[in-house]
């Protein structure tokens, strides 16, 4: 019985992880948008970073790179901490949400590919 609760606890959690984590094709790609400003908020957490950054007169969620590869790459969290400068590149939400997908942050004078 504990075998079988197991297995339907996973056929159920399984799809809802999926469902919640946003593929990459919501974003467009066509629309290289730069946003240079200070991070209010940071997650430095797996799946992916995430961020909240004010621009343009909008609250706008900022999706991030696993934070494995961002420090493999030389990113850091104190690099990007809320209140300190940043240059982010990326792409905007397809449905025109205030949220964008990042490739480039640009942070402390370095430049970090996250893509």
């Amino acid at each position: 019985m504990k075998k079988l609760m197991t297995a339907a606890a996973l056929a159920i959690a399984l799809p809802v992880a999926a469902y919640a984590h946003h593929g990459w094709s919501s974003y467009d790609a066509n629309k290289v948008l730069t946003v240079k400003g200070k991070l209010r908020t940071l997650s430095w957490a797996n799946p992916h970073g995430m961020a909240t950054m004010d621009w343009q007169g909008k609250r706008w969620t900022v999706v991030l790179a696993p934070t494995s590869r961002m420090e493999a790459r030389g990113l850091t969290q104190a690099m990007i901490a809320p209140g300190k400068p940043v240059t982010l590149v990326g792409y905007p939400k397809l449905d025109g949400t205030a949220e964008m997908r990042i490739e480039r942050v640009i942070a402390a004078g370095k430049t970090v590919e996250l893509r």
